[in-house]
């Protein structure tokens, strides 16, 4: 049996990041991040993919070149947890022991919870950016919409970056507009099960008003339950008050939010809150588990109630980091995440209300402008400067947040 000093679990932005920073603060710590895939993907910019600005190569490198010097890869998946024994089964059969554990394994999309979906996906129309695969049909089907209903979901469950759904449909809907009358023959709707736009009330208003600008219709509390691919029917479950009906929408274009979760590996654990979701389950303000306090959890497997983002990544390690390394010197921990999560909401080709904000639902602004307003300058840092931050500060130990890290020394 391998032992590690401090396993990180999970291989994407949270886990890298954490390994990262850990290696900067502490050198001389043996860490070993278990991650099955070769390729790391930039998922913040799979929107832009889909929208014909990047191109997937742009999005993608090695994992081999990403994972921090003196770190070791272990190029496999988890398949158990036993936190009692304090050990991880991985899938080549090995059985991995560990002083401290850092769960980032990232979230399950659940396809298969819309009847018809699995098989319909990337044909007729139907697609969306939440898979890899389908960005290149997102941006074919966008450009060869000619007209009629093209509708765009967001499901009952937490979801990666909830601005999403609706971000896509803003550029589908310049997209349409750039063609000699395709807008005028297109109906754009926005389906969602959630009862409003946005959960943070500072940013509804704005919201709504370009939605109004552009005569995009809304339907709030619907959820989608079937996709009717060969009649080209969305079938959703319509919530009103405590009862609820069936509607049935034709679309010529759907584009689908999945529902999400916690991986199975996760949730049929015992690290696992109760409940749905399966998330791991965390204190959110120091993002040590509950139950097993040499157990560590960020990114979008944990409980943390707040945006599933890479932003909120960014607010999140450097508080685990500074109380994992308390709890190893056996210190009390101090630092506290207070729920730092920001959502480049891109309203159009060129711009972008960044929406940042912490678990009291306040705006954070870090830039000294109205939060929210539409602006190109937010069009080019989500384009242009995010991106670099990602790969250059923040998956190397570099970019944090540095009001949320009492104590700590800084680089």
């Amino acid at each position: 049996m391998a032992h590690h000093q401090i396993l990180i679990v999970g291989g994407g932005a949270a886990g890298l990041t954490t390994a990262a920073r850990l290696r900067r603060l502490r050198p001389q710590l043996e860490i070993a991040v278990l991650e099955p895939s070769a390729d790391h993907d930039y998922q913040p910019g799979w929107t832009l993919v889909g929208a014909g600005v990047f191109s997937l190569a742009e999005t993608r490198r090695a994992e081999v070149d990403l994972i921090p010097e003196g770190v070791r890869w272990i190029q496999a998946a988890a398949v158990a947890f036993d936190p009692d024994a304090a050990t991880v089964t991985t899938s080549s059969g090995d059985t991995l022991s560990y002083d401290l554990l850092v769960v980032a394994t990232g979230i399950k999309l659940c396809w298969d919870r819309i009847k018809g979906l699995p098989e319909a996906l990337g044909r007729d129309g139907i697609t969306s950016n939440y898979a890899r695969e389908l960005l290149p049909y997102t941006w074919e089907t966008l450009q060869a919409h000619r007209g009629g209903p093209a509708i765009f979901t967001f499901p009952q469950t937490p979801i990666k970056c909830a601005g999403a759904p609706q971000k896509i449909m803003y550029l589908a809907d310049d997209v349409f507009r750039r063609s000699p009358g395709v807008a005028e023959r297109s109906q754009v709707i926005y389906a969602t099960a959630t009862p409003g736009l946005f959960a943070i009330p500072t940013f509804v208003e704005p919201l709504k008003q370009v939605v109004a600008r552009r005569g995009i219709q809304t339907r709030f509390q619907h959820t989608l339950k079937e996709v009717r691919a060969a009649s080209k029917e969305a079938v959703f479950e319509v919530k009103e008050g405590e009862s609820s009906r069936e509607e049935v929408l034709p679309f010529a274009m759907l584009h689908v939010t999945p529902p999400m979760a916690a991986p199975d590996v996760v949730a049929q654990s015992p690290l696992a809150v109760a409940g749905p979701g399966g998330w791991v389950d965390v204190d959110k303000f120091t993002t040590q588990h509950v139950r097993y306090p040499n157990v560590f959890s960020l990114g979008d497997v944990s409980s943390l109630p707040n945006s599933k983002t890479a932003a909120a990544v960014r607010g999140q390690a450097p508080v685990l980091v500074a109380n994992l390394l308390a709890y190893l010197d056996g210190q009390p921990l101090t630092a506290r995440y207070d729920g730092y999560a920001c959502c480049p909401l891109i309203t159009g080709y060129g711009r972008t209300i960044m929406a940042e904000f912490n678990y009291e639902a306040q705006p954070v602004p870090s830039f000294p402008l109205d939060p929210t307003k539409e602006r190109w300058s937010m069009w080019m840092v989500k384009k242009n400067l995010l991106p670099w931050l990602y790969w250059n500060r923040m998956l190397k130990g570099l970019d944090h947040e540095r009001r949320f890290v009492p104590g700590v020394v800084q680089s």
